[in-house]
């Protein structure tokens, strides 16, 4: 029977604790909310809300088209210039997605002939990329430059080390000097996911990149995304401009996709703006996850130290994971929960998402829920 092997996978994944569903949120709800990546709470800040209004009132409810067609709006040319001055990159290029961005940057910059070296803890739209590139990918040890050095130093002709800036999984931080380093001693390029790091890292949340003093290196590439502390859609490619040239030229996921819609991009530009008159919300972030692991720690859970705004717990197994997350919803606390195959590892994990919004009784009060409902 056509697809009969889905009904079998199906039931594998029951076996295992591993089945996802969808779970649409109310516009109203009550629930205290540290799943999301709303890392800055701007989502829904009326400035950045109204930002998106104009934009469709203004632009229409779609772009239209492609970027090189009909889809690139003034709108997104003035978000591109913001973007790329505001994180200390000579140029930037919008997207529909991070994900389309990832893609985009790394089966670009890694033609036929060329070794892309690719961190183990890598988030999946990276190694989607690695995968659809004409090079070779060999992955290395999380988080190890002398890994990268090494793998470097096998390759005579093109090469680019793939990274993200903060792992999703754990929250924690890429050497990013030392990744530079061991990329310019073989002449390779660097291209870094800072998903994670855009409005939590560096001077006002300018970045990994800028806080590691490498943001506007031509030997540097970094995407990012609108959907976290911009509290929009969409993503880019920051980087040199004959770079970003070369990727309207040669990236499929910006040459055959529709342009990121007018109303994302207005709203990615209110929320940049608010950033950088607002700094003090990148350093606020960073506290409430620092508090929120210093609690949770001296309660006897497993946690990580957060480098950015992502923290995790670790649960006994993926069905625990689950039973624990749900215990928390019915609590009145959403937080994630990250099983395999999302963590590269094996182990399950909550994993709470610091806002700069969340009030110090908040956090207090996630971290009795989270004790009260502990499997």
């Amino acid at each position: 029977m056509a697809f009969g092997w889905i009904d079998e996978q199906a039931q594998a994944r029951r076996r295992a604790g591993l089945v996802r569903t969808l779970r649409p949120r109310a516009a109203d709800s009550r629930l205290l909310d540290l799943a999301s990546n709303d890392y800055l709470g701007l989502a829904r800040h009326p400035e950045v809300v109204e930002g998106a209004a104009e934009a469709a009132r203004r632009w229409g409810g779609g772009s239209t088209g492609s970027r090189l067609v009909t889809g690139t709006t003034e709108l997104h040319g003035e978000l591109e210039r913001e973007l790329a001055e505001f994180c200390g990159f000579e140029a930037a290029l919008v997207f529909s997605s991070g994900y389309a961005a990832n893609l985009a940057a790394v089966t670009a910059l890694a033609p036929h002939g060329s070794l892309i070296v690719s961190d183990a803890g890598n988030h999946a739209s990276l190694i989607d990329g690695c995968r659809l590139a004409r090079g070779t990918t060999q992955v290395v040890a999380h988080a190890d430059p002398d890994a990268v050095r090494k793998a470097l130093g096998t390759h005579e002709g093109p090469a680019v080390a793939v990274s993200d800036t903060v792992f999703s999984v754990d929250g924690d931080a890429a050497p990013l000097a030392e990744l530079a380093s061991a990329c310019r001693a073989h002449g390779a390029g660097l291209v870094v996911d800072d998903a994670h790091g855009l409005g939590v890292l560096g001077a006002g949340g300018r970045g990994a990149p800028h806080a590691a003093g490498l943001a506007g290196a031509p030997d540097l590439v970094a995407t990012v995304t609108l959907s976290k502390s911009l509290g929009s859609q969409g993503g880019a490619v920051l980087g040199p401009a004959h770079v970003i040239d070369h990727l309207v030229n040669a990236a499929r996921t910006f040459i055959f996709d529709t342009g990121l819609a007018p109303a994302a991009a207005g709203a990615a530009l209110a929320a940049l703006r608010m950033l950088r008159r607002e700094p003090e919300r990148a350093e606020r972030a960073r506290t409430v996850a620092a508090a929120l692991h210093d609690r949770l720690r001296a309660e006897g859970h497993e946690t990580v130290r957060p480098d950015a705004a992502v923290v995790s717990v670790r649960a006994p197994s993926p069905e625990h994971a689950v039973r624990w997350a749900a215990d928390c919803r019915a609590a009145g606390v959403v937080v994630g929960c990250f099983r395999p195959p999302s963590v590269p590892d094996g182990i399950s994990r909550l994993r709470l998402t610091a806002r700069a919004d969340l009030t110090d009784g908040q956090v207090e009060h996630v971290v009795r829920v989270i004790g009260e409902t502990r499997p």
